[in-house]
């Protein structure tokens, strides 16, 4: 089925082109996206084709676009609205595409829902690669940020961390306003357009989307698996993503049905007696819970700990990783050229 209409236009031919770019490269967008830079482009565009949402400037918008069937008409604005406008929501012009984005999709989201049922998007298969060790201190969300990083120069990737103590505010020196703790609250309500909320919180590292993660332990603690399988099910249905890299911790107590959704699971090891033995009580307790199908999609994995660029850099960029070795042995165990 086709994907519903989002169309942006703008008057500055460089301004609509440069965003209409912003969103093609995000590719996570679930719209079809059309720009235009004339109001009598966009009306005849609209009176044959169902535009069902709309970015439009404030010198753009006037009574022959309010008049057309659109689903949600968004006004770009550059500070106060103009008068006669009021009625319509504003997104301020001169700001990061990415906050433009988050914030109409925000409002678009409060009004409307793509209904799965109705429209699936259109894509290659979504891999769920997990990345999860049973054992402490053994580089697993490093691993899992490299391995995001490396594979967005080639798909489209969703970051998710499950961790109940994630540390990226503090490790990206940065507050989130919206967190995973704000969409589980949206999937407990069994509301839909899930992937549009989701599109309204998500931040960027590089070329990967990320959702912030939680903030209190008691959000992971307290999500049922019917709640989890949701969550990925409307991901693989009806999100643009070609792979989503789910960084997972202890925290999640049907974490076994976790590594099951996921076509790999990445398990960081380490070589002494000690982890040794836990892993074998884990892959163990895999066969007994009747997981064993899941010990068949472990890739054990011997990170190269020397870690000292990281350890000593003033700001964490995620996006450096994949120049250092851990980079180099993520691009080998992908079979990537290292250029």
């Amino acid at each position: 089925m086709k994907k519903q209409i989002f169309a942006v236009c703008d008057l500055e031919a460089e301004y609509a082109c440069n965003f209409m770019d912003y969103l093609n490269q995000k590719r996570n967008i679930p719209f079809e996206i059309q720009a235009f830079t004339s109001v009598e482009s966009l009306v005849a565009y609209a009176k044959k084709n169902p535009v069902e949402l709309l970015l439009i400037s404030s010198e753009a918008m006037c009574r022959e676009v309010g008049e057309l069937e659109i689903g949600k008409i968004v006004i770009l604005t550059e500070g106060n609205r103009p008068e006669g406008l009021e009625k319509y929501t504003g997104v301020y012009k001169y700001q990061a595409s990415s906050d433009i984005v988050r914030e109409v999709m925000a409002c678009y989201g409060a009004e409307k829902a793509i209904l799965p049922v109705q429209s699936p998007v259109l894509k290659k298969t979504t891999e769920i690669l997990g990345v999860y060790s049973p054992l402490g201190g053994c580089m697993q969300t490093l691993f899992a940020l490299t391995l995001a990083q490396i594979l967005a120069r080639e798909k489209t990737v969703l970051y998710l961390n499950l961790e109940e103590y994630s540390g990226f505010e503090e490790l990206l020196q940065k507050k989130f306003p919206h967190t995973l703790s704000d969409l589980l609250y949206f999937v407990k309500q069994g509301r839909t357009g899930l992937i549009v909320k989701m599109n309204s919180m998500l931040q960027s590292m590089g070329q990967v989307d990320f959702l912030p993660p939680v903030q209190s332990p008691e959000d992971i603690r307290g999500t049922s698996w019917q709640d989890w399988e949701y969550l990925f099910q409307e991901l693989v249905l009806h999100s643009a993503y070609e792979a989503v890299v789910i960084d997972i911790g202890n925290g999640i107590e049907e974490v076994f049905q976790m590594l099951d959704l996921c076509t790999t699971v990445y398990l960081p090891v380490k070589t002494d007696r000690m982890s040794q033995c836990k892993l074998r009580q884990f892959e163990e307790l895999l066969g007994v819970r009747d997981y064993a199908q899941v010990l068949t999609r472990l890739v054990r994995l011997n990170l190269p700990y020397d870690q000292k660029d990281f350890a000593e850099a003033e700001a964490f960029k995620p996006e450096q990783l994949i120049w250092g070795p851990l980079g180099d042995y993520v691009r080998e165990l992908l079979g990537k050229d290292s250029a």
